[in-house]
């Protein structure tokens, strides 16, 4: 099943940067040498198995909208399954920046009205201060939200530099991915029968969380997001080393932490703070729950 998703924004606001890092594997320093998307690139990502998502990175000059909203507007903005518009937080030209991002809404409307519509304010590093950065942040979303012709729209502070990048290409996969319910259904109860404060399931290659199943509240709201970050950093330091990561298991004095790979498409993380709990027996237990995970996952 392909899923058509655009992403779009101004020249420079680092869109084809923020994909590189997903799903090319590039380090956030590596971007630096990328050049400007021309027109448009297309690239194929195969997604948990069936799925596939039909990326179109649009390159964001003013000649090119003219013809993206012109003669090309049927063929860019028909069939949509999402569209991602990437605000630079410093850009020199606002205005012009809100003007296209409702030109993308009204032919978004006319070619795909069930389109997820989610709003990317980037480069969020810029602003060192988190107070002044969280301000920023909201006077911003208000002013897109009042753009955006009421439609529902998702809005994420983002930044290549940090864990906020992941969370938000979760959000946007999370809509992506057909019958999550029966997924999150079966997530809940191996969390059960494991006795785990938490599982997460991510997706292997790009390590973007795909969903979770939690019996034991955790403090940290952006915990998933930050394992995300870390995790794919250590897989590409493996690589360097001519190492591959299958697993690891992280012990302290409040919890143990299971990594490893699930099925061909997923990575699972298991933690839990019952000390009496064996090693053994989490790796035992989730070996059998693969064979029902790939049947969930191929429907």
């Amino acid at each position: 099943m392909k899923q058509k998703v655009l992403l779009m924004g101004s020249s420079g606001s680092g869109k084809t940067s923020m994909r590189s890092i997903i799903f090319a594997n590039y380090l956030a320093r590596d971007t630096m040498r990328l050049s400007m998307t021309l027109d448009v690139e297309h690239s194929h990502v195969r997604f948990l198995g069936n799925l596939v998502l039909n990326l179109w990175d649009c390159g964001g000059q003013d000649a090119f909208y003219e013809s993206y909203f012109e003669s090309q507007r049927d063929h860019i903005f028909s069939n949509v399954a999402v569209l991602i518009y990437v605000f630079d937080i410093e850009s020199l030209h606002p205005e012009k920046d809100i003007d296209y991002y409702r030109g993308c809404l009204e032919a978004i409307t006319q070619n795909s009205d069930n389109a997820n519509i989610f709003v990317l304010i980037h480069k969020m590093d810029r602003i060192p201060d988190p107070v002044t950065r969280r301000e920023a942040f909201k006077q911003y979303e208000q002013t897109i939200l009042g753009h955006s012709q009421g439609m529902k729209v998702r809005c994420f502070a983002t930044s290549i530099w940090d864990e906020t990048l992941y969370r938000a290409w979760s959000a946007i996969v999370y809509s992506l991915i057909p019958d999550m319910e029966i997924l999150e259904s079966n997530l809940s109860k191996l969390c059960e029968v494991l006795d785990a404060d938490e599982v997460v399931l991510f997706e292997h290659a790009t390590f973007l969380v795909i969903s979770h199943a939690t019996r034991k509240l955790h403090r940290d709201m952006h915990r998933f997001e930050k394992i995300s970050n870390i995790i794919k950093q250590f897989k590409l330091s493996c690589g360097k080393s001519m190492a591959q990561f299958q697993a690891m298991d992280v012990r302290n004095s409040n919890f143990t932490a299971f990594i490893d790979t699930f099925t061909p498409n997923t990575s699972i993380m298991v933690i839990v703070s019952d000390p009496d709990i064996q090693p053994a027996i989490v790796h035992h237990n989730l070996k059998r729950a693969k064979i029902q995970f790939e049947q969930v996952l191929r429907l």
